[in-house]
């Protein structure tokens, strides 16, 4: 939990359930893995299990003390809809979300399938975003899945890019996120593939977030494409985070 976050499109990060399962190839090099290991080292009894899947219940009402308006990624140590969570405890962090409406929420998951298929037992108030991740062309069915969903903005990670989406359908998604991998492993992503969803999205007006080229050393490499930054958000917010610079693009549904 922290109420700064060094992640590009966040302000803060909050964590209800800690650990996750790997599903598909983005997960290889997880940060949130490694992170995990780094932590029980140190002797933080949050990671007591490691990156075994655990709930953390006395976290709950955390962002209810966050007075000050936040941007907050939830989850960045785990997935909300990972299968071993249960719906009811899935429903009371929308709860809290709810309840905490100076903020707004990103959750981000690789298994949307499970969100289209428990929404209707969930609220859905307009501070939610929602989001999934595509690490590759195989997995653009994820797209499908989260268009099912009744979140006021949803978005697409696409992050690690591990090759090339020359076809993406990007109807009734609101904000895509691009970057590479980074840390020990990383995989190549080519600038191609970059710019080929750049153009994507902005042939379909969807604003486009350029967080980085990755690599094992991601501050050397940077985040500047074709000598620019993109910083492209889905929305005006009605207050506006100091840690973005980038021009805010409204996409009309």
């Amino acid at each position: 939990m922290s109420d700064r976050s060094s992640i590009e499109w966040t302000e803060a990060t909050w964590n209800p359930v800690t650990g996750c399962t790997k599903v598909s190839p983005g997960c290889k090099n997880c940060y949130a893995e490694r992170m995990a290991k780094r932590l029980k080292a140190m002797g933080k009894e949050r990671y007591r299990n490691e990156f075994k899947l655990t709930l953390q219940p006395d976290t709950l009402g955390i962002p209810l003390k966050w007075k000050k308006p936040r941007v907050i990624f939830v989850n960045s140590m785990s997935d909300l809809f990972h299968k071993d969570v249960p719906l009811k405890f899935i429903a009371q962090c929308f709860e809290v979300m709810e309840q905490a409406s100076q903020h707004t929420f990103q959750v981000l998951t690789k298994r949307p399938e499970r969100v289209a298929e428990v929404h209707a037992s969930l609220v859905w108030p307009s501070n939610i975003w929602m989001g999934t991740s595509v690490e590759n062309s195989d997995y653009v069915w994820r797209i499908d899945e989260l268009r099912n969903v009744p979140a006021a903005v949803r978005f697409l990670s696409i992050e690690p890019l591990l090759g090339p989406i020359p076809q993406i359908d990007l109807n009734g998604i609101d904000w895509a996120i691009v970057g590479g991998e980074s840390g020990p492993g990383a995989r190549e992503m080519k600038e191609e593939w970059v710019e080929e969803l750049r153009d994507q999205c902005i042939d379909q007006s969807v604003p486009f977030f350029f967080k980085q080229w990755g690599g094992i050393n991601k501050k050397k490499t940077g985040r500047l494409l074709k000598g620019r930054t993109w910083d492209e958000m889905p929305q005006p917010l009605w207050y506006a985070p100091e840690s973005w610079s980038g021009v805010m693009r409204v996409r009309v549904r």
